[in-house]
């Protein structure tokens, strides 16, 4: 009992709180289930009949509630609860156990929920796609209508909801079905019928399934039941259809204008009315429609409307390609214009529409002057000094055709009016463009491009209610450049590029810009012998690409091969252009670096990553050549410590590049070397004598590579003497090493050494000095003696310098040292050729 109780609370406050909306239907669904499966379970084996009543009740309102939240399913099982129930409680009544005075009032009470459980089950079954069982629950409905009279109305409406429903799935056959059954139930009973229109409504929509399930099968039934619901309630769909099944079924003109005089002596509105003109003019009724749009001039001529049948007239004869004809119709429009017969806005509206759709298609036919001819008789309608975006937008339309037709003066006329009229559209700078190209007015038409690409970076401030897309200011830039190409104005073409790259958000479309745009100022600069401004020209189309191709790029058209491939045209540019400028040093750095860092988004193969090595050596190259030439120690500094930069980043590729094959011959690791002594040398680094340990141990290197290092050891602001001498003595000793010594190269490395070892006019010399001297002058000697090869302008020197020792040991009193030195130079004498005479 409680927990009956409970569940009945429940039921009430789940009606309450619906009608308050605290709850929604689908939670007063579930919350109904749950009372309606308690008070069930409650009800035990023999439940009185309130009980019984209240499970009835219960069982049909949760069955309702789930049919309407579209779960019919759920319904079935409380509909089989409220029918066992009504079959208990009708068996106690006719045994009459309940003693009950007025057992006629009960079973016609039953009966009433019996019908309307057998209702819903048809509802149910028709959700779940289960014809026959719908058949079968309606048809023992119908059975019941005898007892309950004013169920008809209800049962009939049920049934045509049954045929909207499978009309709706294209259910045809069962959409027939439903609504013949509901109107035949809705004539069961005049009393408590539908009602005419309604019975009209069913018939139409009867019509309508039997039109489209096969007009050609089924024609005579769906002429019959229009036929039907005209004769129940005349209404407009209902001759529009009939009208429609008649053309469809190729009748005679006869029974057409029969089926049209049936509501012509009727109140019908005039859209009505165009849209069965329609009709006919569309199925080839040209006699019937014409002569039907006549009797609506003459039925409407004091309806403001009345424009709307002429302008219908007008839209059939230029389908039709009777133009001559919609002329002078819209000829007779402008006339009434002027005369007090205007033409509703809405009207007019449509009107321009189809004067401008007419024109365009002249335009796109590249007939000019009938496309001006349709656009005139749209500037009929406007006053002189209108303002009107519409007119702006006209007048540019004409100005293009004038174009075309090389009508330049009459052109920048319109042109001027759209300026008067909309001067803040782009559309309108646009057409001032074209007219500047034409007259090959470089000023002017790049100032019109400036003016477009300002409004291209605001386009809601500037465009018209015609709304355009986000991409139209990269369009019209796009196009200006075409035209301007096309006219070989390049100093406009580029300028037109340069505001695109700025502005088109598509990759594509941003890529071939910049392309075009670096050709051309390529081509200009060369052709203008300005070299000297390459970079500064070309570095914002430069830019450009290196900040998109460094954007993840979201544009299913832009794949990634695409961007790879744009980023290879790039970088290979970047580097011609370094090679070409290779008389300006700067520049030619700049673009081998430009082209490294585009090449960072190809694929990192070998020929890649050659080429990257190469841009990095040649821009340290080049850093080191101008650190050379510059004055100022902190530019010099700069440049050097630049050149380390690079000098690393290469070294890092070097080591990949390496992996991939064999490069015994590959200069790279010398060049490496070199450059970073040099750069580290000049800029007193201390990590340079760490550097060089590692030189001296590499047991291949070459003679040439040692001597430079001495050079550049003592090259300003270099100055490394221990270094230098170290690497000439190395070298020394590779020259002394060959199976033939070259005397040639041993005599300038000895040189060398000589001249840093005895420094030129100092008598005080350390012992150890002068031994370390006297050795190399040995070696020389030893050298010189063993061939005829040795420079004789080096023996000459070298008796020369030994002779001189002697001297300045002599002024100084070492009588024995100068003996020794002055002899060593005595022993070359012998050496000498030609020159002998003269020293002897």
């Amino acid at each position: 009992t409680q927990v009956e109780e409970s569940a009945i609370n429940l039921w009430n406050w789940a009606v309450t709180r619906h009608v308050d909306s605290v709850v929604n239907d689908v939670q007063r669904a579930k919350l109904r289930f749950v009372a309606c499966r308690l008070v069930c379970l409650c009800a035990g084996s023999d439940p009185p009949e309130g009980t019984i009543l209240r499970q009835i009740l219960m069982s049909m309102k949760t069955a309702k509630g789930w049919m309407d939240i579209g779960k019919a399913d759920l319904a079935d099982g409380f509909l089989e609860i409220a029918m066992s129930s009504i079959e208990t409680l009708y068996a106690r009544l006719l045994k009459g156990s309940d003693g009950e005075a007025d057992t006629h009032v009960h079973k016609a009470d039953v009966e009433k929920n019996l019908f309307k459980v057998l209702s819903y089950q048809a509802e149910s079954a028709v959700a779940q796609g289960d014809f026959q069982k719908a058949v079968m629950c309606v048809q023992r409905c119908k059975d019941m209508l005898m007892k309950l009279p004013k169920e008809t109305c209800y049962l009939s409406i049920l049934c045509y909801n049954f045929g909207v429903e499978t009309y709706e799935r294209k259910s045809y056959e069962q959409s027939s079905f439903w609504l013949s059954q509901s109107y035949d139930i809705g004539k069961m009973d005049v009393k408590y019928s539908v009602g005419k229109e309604m019975q009209a409504k069913v018939l139409r929509l009867l019509a309508t399934a039997y039109f489209e399930w096969d007009c050609n099968l089924y024609l005579d039934k769906a002429l019959k039941a229009i036929s039907l619901a005209n004769q129940e309630n005349l209404h407009p769909a209902g001759c529009f259809l009939k009208i429609k099944i008649l053309l469809k079924s190729g009748a005679s003109d006869e029974d057409i204008d029969s089926a049209v005089a049936e509501f012509l002596h009727r109140e019908m509105s005039l859209d009505f009315c165009l849209n069965t003109a329609k009709l006919l003019l569309e199925h080839g009724r040209e006699s019937l429609g014409f002569d039907f749009l006549k009797s609506l001039a003459e039925r409407f001529e004091s309806s403001p409307d009345l424009g709307k049948i002429t302008l219908l007239l007008i839209e059939f004869l230029l389908q039709n390609k009777r133009e001559l004809l919609a002329k002078q119709k819209v000829e007779e429009i402008i006339l009434g214009h002027y005369t007090g017969k205007q033409l509703l806005p809405e009207a007019l509206n449509r009107l321009h529409i189809i004067l401008w759709d007419r024109a365009a298609k002249h335009y796109e036919a590249k007939s000019y002057s009938e496309a001006l001819h349709w656009y005139n008789y749209s500037v009929s309608f406007y006053t002189p000094g209108q303002i009107d975006q519409n007119l702006a937008k006209l007048q540019r339309n004409m100005s293009s055709c004038y174009l075309h037709l090389k009508q330049i003066d009459k052109a920048k006329e319109a042109v001027k009016e759209a300026e008067r009229c909309d001067p803040t559209s782009i559309f309108t700078k646009f057409s001032v463009y074209k007219i500047a190209v034409m007259e090959r007015d470089t000023d002017k038409a790049v100032e019109a491009v400036i003016e477009m690409g300002k409004l291209a970076e605001k386009p809601s401030q500037c465009e018209d209610k015609l709304r355009v897309d986000e991409n139209t200011g990269s369009n019209l830039l796009s196009l200006a450049a075409q035209i301007a190409l096309e006219n070989e104005q390049e100093v406009v073409a580029i300028k037109a590029l340069e505001y695109l790259s700025e502005h088109v958000q598509d990759c594509r479309q941003l890529f071939a810009a910049l392309k075009c745009l670096v050709r051309l100022t390529l081509s200009k600069v060369m052709a203008e012998n300005e070299e000297k401004s390459v970079t500064c020209v070309l570095n914002n189309p430069f830019s450009a690409a290196h900040k998109r191709l460094a954007e993840s790029f979201t544009e299913e058209k832009f794949t990634g091969d695409m961007r790879i491939l744009d980023a290879h045209w790039f970088r290979k540019v970047a580097w011609n252009l370094a090679v070409q400028f290779r008389g300006y040093p700067e520049k030619m750095r700049d673009f081998f670096l430009l082209s490294f860092k585009l090449s960072q988004f190809c694929p990192s193969d070998k020929a890649v990553l050659m080429a990257q090595k190469t841009c990095l050596l040649m821009a340290a190259a080049v850093d080191l050549e101008m650190g050379r030439q510059e004055v100022a120690p902190s530019k010099q500094t700069e440049l050097f410590t630049q050149a380390l930069q690079h000098l690393q980043a290469c070294k890092e590729i070097w080591k990949v590049l390496k992996l991939t094959g064999d490069f015994a011959k590959d200069p790279t690791d010398t060049l490496l070397l070199l450059y970073e002594f040099e750069a580290r040398s000049k800029l007193s680094d201390p990590t340079l004598h760490n550097l060089m340990e590692s030189v001296w141990e590499q047991p291949q290197m070459e003679v040439k590579t040692l001597e430079i290092i001495a050079s550049l050891a003592m090259e300003s602001p270099a100055r490394y003497p221990v270094l230098c001498k170290k690497a000439l003595k190395s070298a020394l000793n590779l020259h002394r090493k060959q199976t033939v010594i070259d005397a040639v190269k041993f005599s300038k490395c000895l040189h060398s050494l000589i001249n840093l070892s005895l420094p030129t006019g100092l008598t005080d010399l350390d012992a150890s000095v002068l031994q370390e001297a006297w050795d190399y002058f040995e070696d020389a000697l030893s050298v010189v003696s063993n061939t005829d090869a040795y420079p004789e302008v080096e023996i000459l020197w070298l008796m020369t310098r030994a002779w001189n020792t002697g001297i300045f040991q002599y002024t100084v009193g070492k009588y024995k040292e100068a003996e020794q030195w002055c002899g060593l130079g005595m022993r070359f004498l012998s050496h000498l050729g030609s020159l002998k005479k003269s020293y002897e």
